[in-house]
């Protein structure tokens, strides 16, 4: 059976969900080889093997951290070029995208971005056009290039070696042109990260003021959810960029998405229409979020919230 490569996204070899996802996505391409990149193998191989890879790809060089994205792009076409797989898949995140896209280039290989399923022959579905479609759309030349984002697919067990094979490589001059001078640690919040979170709550310009958003916080914390906002609301400085669910900001398509006095502009749509269940709250009747929303209720989000957070609080204890 012909490898599907599976780059791995971690945290000091702490395995994103959207790892596992991939791997799940892979089996019905082929056989997983994960592509690690950095320290900390020795933490990610127990989660690797547990989700089906029967290979593990370790890049560990200081070019990987120094330097921006090329370096690790150089690395996995040298993996690619070595194992001629069936497909390649990465995480469509800012830098996976980017790596995604450089490999492309160097491997002269179709791309397909920001897919939400890919189905056993290769397929993949995507939401496009500010979500205005769903399109198919296959790579029909060298080897297939496939980002996917959060939530596509439900991770599966499937128990395999994930043996490792360290691999050395030599960076051209280029991909060390651009070096990473400084690295800020991100404020911890205790939620899940908006773009992999299982359920976001996210407040708009109903919220009022940055005050508003403790309502929002605290439904996000009841249900063990990610907070999001709209641009109106970040863009007034009542929440941070950060958080800005759209087509200018992050894009997630969580299992639930809670729209508070969110009125729906297709620039919010875009970021959050594949969300499988999405609820809205919102006091206008004819607010165009409610034509999205699988259920909906029309009042005061202050009102309907505080009410929400209660019920799920008691139903959790």
């Amino acid at each position: 059976m012909t490898e599907v490569l599976v780059v791995v996204d971690h945290v000091d070899g702490v395995v994103r969900k959207t790892t596992t996802e991939l791997l799940t996505i892979a089996r019905r391409l082929g056989e997983p080889s994960a592509v690690f990149f950095g320290a900390g193998i020795e933490a990610a191989q127990e989660a690797l093997a547990k989700y089906g890879a029967v290979k593990v790809y370790v890049v560990d060089a200081p070019e990987l951290d120094g330097f921006l994205v090329t370096p690790k792009a150089e690395a996995l076409v040298a993996i690619a070029e070595k194992t001629s797989p069936a497909a390649i898949l990465v995480t469509s995140s800012a830098e996976g995208k980017e790596i995604a896209a450089r490999v492309a280039v160097k491997l002269d290989s179709g791309i397909i971005t920001d897919a939400v399923d890919v189905d056993a022959s290769g397929v993949a579905t995507q939401s496009v056009f500010a979500a205005s479609y769903v399109v198919t759309a296959k790579v029909t030349h060298g080897t297939p290039i496939l980002t996917v984002k959060p939530n596509a697919a439900t991770p599966e067990e499937a128990p395999a070696a994930a043996a490792v094979e360290n691999v050395a490589v030599t960076f051209s001059a280029a991909a060390t042109a651009a070096k990473i001078t400084e690295v800020a640690p991100r404020q911890k919040s205790g939620r899940p990260e908006l773009t992999e979170a299982a359920i976001v709550v996210s407040g708009g310009r109903g919220v009022g003021g940055a005050e508003g958003f403790g309502v929002i916080e605290a439904l996000a914390d009841s249900l063990g959810a990610a907070v999001g906002a709209s641009r109106a609301a970040t863009d007034a400085g009542w929440y941070p960029h950060a958080f800005q669910v759209g087509q200018t900001g992050k894009t997630v398509s969580p299992t639930l998405y809670v729209a508070n006095g969110i009125s729906g502009a297709i620039q919010h749509r875009a970021g959050m229409q594949t969300s499988k269940t999405i609820v809205a709250v919102n006091k206008d009747s004819e607010a165009p979020i409610f034509e999205l929303a699988d259920f909906g209720v029309v009042g005061d989000l202050f009102a309907v919230v505080p009410q929400l957070t209660t019920e799920v609080t008691k139903r959790k204890g």
